[in-house]
């Protein structure tokens, strides 16, 4: 499955340079324990449930802005794993591959790993229905949200690189 043309009348994307090896940023995205420290804004928390990290894998996980209740946060499936290179995944299927209407907006995400000379250029795109989700997730701090927990894998993974 080849990569979507980015449409930005129903797309939004977020992208950086993240100075640390492919292979390096992938484990961040695809280890539990590292997933759960940066997949959600701080200081909200996060708890990830089930990664099962191939398609038609499950993706499972809960937030908490306390630390003690958790709710649900994505549920969904991944539906391309190419290892160290792109990660698609939808919440408009639930990991039970049951059909879902997520609140508030359904998309397909598509997170790229491309190499870069100073180490790896992420990008990550959500891709919409129509141009109304797309405003709705814009509305609701995509560019804010997104951006905070890219700079946290960044963070992350640029620690991880130089251990």
């Amino acid at each position: 499955m080849s990569a979507a043309v980015f449409n930005p009348e129903l797309d939004l994307t977020v992208s950086r340079v993240i100075r640390a090896p492919r292979d390096v940023v992938w484990r961040a995205w695809t280890t539990p324990e590292l997933l759960a420290t940066w997949w959600t804004p701080a200081p909200t928390q996060s708890r990830i449930e089930r990664l099962d990290v191939r398609p038609g894998g499950a993706f499972v996980t809960q937030m908490s802005d306390d630390g003690e209740t958790f709710v649900p946060h994505t549920d969904g499936i991944f539906l391309v794993a190419e290892e160290a290179s792109r990660l698609v995944f939808t919440n408009a299927v639930t990991s039970e591959l049951r059909p879902a209407s997520p609140a508030p907006i359904s998309m397909v995400a598509e997170i790229s790993f491309n190499e870069h000379p100073e180490g790896t250029e992420y990008v990550a795109v959500a891709r919409h229905t129509d141009a109304e989700a797309r405003a709705l997730h814009a509305e609701l701090g995509f560019a804010e949200g997104w951006g905070a927990v890219t700079e946290a894998l960044a963070e992350l993974s640029e620690k991880l690189a130089s251990e």
